[in-house]
């Protein structure tokens, strides 16, 4: 039975009692939900449960809409590919850059990746920092934007290039293959991290791919929500990636892709890491 666990980083997990919401649920009750949570880290007759004896999902299984995401948000990404878009290139943008994945690419923190070469021969990892929308709105200023955070976790954004220009430039289809995005592998609250001392990287095989500080995106996560949510609601319990910054395998001379039995593992300061491995799926037999 899945539940919803508080963890403090050590060896055991303090567990929401039952019958308790998901954690979309708890997320869209909002102060109510919030303190409940708090009640239970402080509470030392919570029901508690070793690490060791669970598996560890992504912590938001529940969706209303596509994962959202942001793209060429450090631009020092956006630079490393210029030239490498076939023929797909733009000018810098003077906004941010949105797109939309399918929900059945989020796996868990520490599942396999699935990998098949039928469906892409050009396949890529993108760290990111994540952000779970905490309250719904529409039109939200800047001012008001980081009230409506909930918190922070992580994605590997992984992306299947050649899908990516062959669809015309726009990135839905080669960004939404089935059980490619690990997510979590918790979510931290938003009043319990500085996010400007928060350093992301992205590790291949033991080698370190990319590294950058949150402080380094284009457009903070304030622009981002204020823009995203113009004319648009946002919903509490949406999950927002913010974009990867420069290292990708598909911009490197000569590039890397990743494949069947590579490791990826992709961590930040006070966000944890996720660790997954690559592993042959047949991704496109018809299946009904």
């Amino acid at each position: 039975m899945d539940r919803v666990a508080l963890w403090d980083g050590g060896g055991t997990l303090r567990l929401m009692p039952e019958p308790s919401p998901d954690l979309v649920g708890l997320i869209e009750l909002g102060d109510e939900g919030l303190a409940s949570v708090r009640a239970v880290a402080a509470d030392a007759r919570a029901e508690q449960v070793s690490l060791s004896d669970v598996t560890v999902l992504a912590p938001i299984r529940r969706f209303r809409r596509d994962v959202l995401c942001t793209g060429w948000n450090y631009w020092d990404h956006f630079y490393e590919s210029e030239g490498k878009r076939e023929g797909q290139d733009v000018p810098k943008p003077d906004a941010p850059t949105f797109f939309t994945k399918a929900p059945d690419v989020v796996i868990g923190p520490y599942q396999d990746i699935a990998y098949d070469a039928r469906v892409s021969a050009k396949w890529d990892y993108e760290a990111e920092i994540v952000v779970i929308i905490g309250k719904t709105g529409r039109s939200i200023p800047q001012d008001s934007a980081m009230s409506h955070v909930f918190g922070y976790c992580l994605a590997n954004d992984v992306s299947q290039r050649d899908l990516q220009r062959r669809h015309g430039g726009q990135w839905f289809k080669g960004k939404s293959v089935d059980q490619t995005m690990p997510l979590g592998p918790w979510i931290t609250l938003r009043d319990d991290i500085d996010l400007s001392t928060v350093v992301l990287e992205c590790e291949l095989n033991g080698e370190t791919m990319q590294r950058a500080g949150a402080h380094e995106m284009a457009f903070s996560i304030g622009e981002l929500i204020a823009e995203l949510s113009m004319g648009m609601t946002l919903y509490a319990g949406d999950v927002l990636l913010t974009g990867t910054p420069s290292g990708i395998g598909n911009a490197r001379t000569p590039p890397v892709f990743i494949k069947a039995g590579d490791t990826v593992i992709v961590r930040a300061t006070g966000l944890g890491e996720l660790v997954n491995k690559l592993v042959d799926v047949d991704l496109k037999s018809y299946r009904q």
